[in-house]
């Protein structure tokens, strides 16, 4: 899992993965993606990782993927990108981005797959894939349409030009958008959150909104009922009720409890 420019760190049930490569503008290879694909896996295997936040520096995300690579691959050659974007999408625990600068491609596809987006006001995304002779990837051709629209993500996609916080924003996929200098600290604020709530609650509501869409109303009320019923007799949903009635703090040790 060690790698010059994938940096982690775990500290207080947040788990940190850091893309660090800045003679590069933090451009990606395929060790790198090895790297932070092998970080993920240790981070859900981890009892006491809660949280996952992806960052880069205060002023750069990254530049996307390393182009040189992209020269030396033949057609059907994989991509060690793939393994690590699957790792991403099917992630179990919540997952927090901390994003300014630069975030280029997959800079920009990989935080359609993150449940908390945190963006510095000096942001610039791009999505230039057209412009490269290439396709969308990260499944960005289905989910930046179901979450900016289909004109807004032509718009994004089909053209390829340079935009903004405020555009990511309203275009649906990033939570809030702070002064650089604020960056890091919100991110790690909300994940400190996060990572204080009670573990299985947050896994089982993150697999509830990633469900397929056409489901109706119906049919998600009758799934939502069968884990409410399990959640409200466990052991941490008993400890939140008892404190509250009790007017204390809840045990944190109650809720979270210890692997077996």
């Amino acid at each position: 899992m060690t790698h010059p420019n994938i940096l982690v760190t775990d500290n207080d049930g947040v788990f940190s993965i850091e893309i660090s490569r800045r003679e590069k503008k933090n451009a990606i290879t395929g060790d790198m993606y090895r790297a932070m694909s092998a970080a993920l896996c240790h981070a859900r295997e981890q009892h006491h990782v809660r949280v996952v936040l992806i960052r880069g520096q205060d002023d750069l995300f990254t530049a996307g993927n390393d182009l040189g690579d992209f020269l030396h691959r033949k057609a059907g050659d994989p991509s060690a990108a793939i393994p690590f974007l699957h790792l991403l999408s099917a992630f179990e625990k919540p997952l927090v981005a901390a994003v300014a600068g630069n975030a280029v491609g997959i800079g920009t596809t990989m935080l359609l797959h993150c449940d908390l987006v945190y963006v510095a006001d000096n942001t610039l995304f791009q999505l230039p894939f057209v412009n490269l002779a290439l396709c969308p990837e990260a499944g960005s051709s289905l989910l930046l349409p179901r979450v900016a629209g289909h004109q807004r993500a032509a718009e994004l996609l089909l053209l390829g030009e340079p935009f903004d916080a405020a555009t990511a924003c309203s275009a649906g996929f990033v939570n809030r958008v702070v002064a650089a200098g604020q960056l890091m600290d919100t991110a790690l604020a909300a994940a400190k959150k996060l990572a204080a709530l009670p573990a299985q609650s947050l896994a089982v509501t993150k697999a509830l909104m990633k469900r397929p869409p056409e489901r109706s109303a119906i049919e998600a009320m009758d799934e939502e009922v069968i884990f409410f019923s399990d959640l409200v007799a466990a052991p941490a949903a008993k400890e939140i009720f008892s404190a509250f009635l009790e007017k204390r703090t809840p045990d944190p040790a109650k809720i979270h409890g210890h692997k077996p």
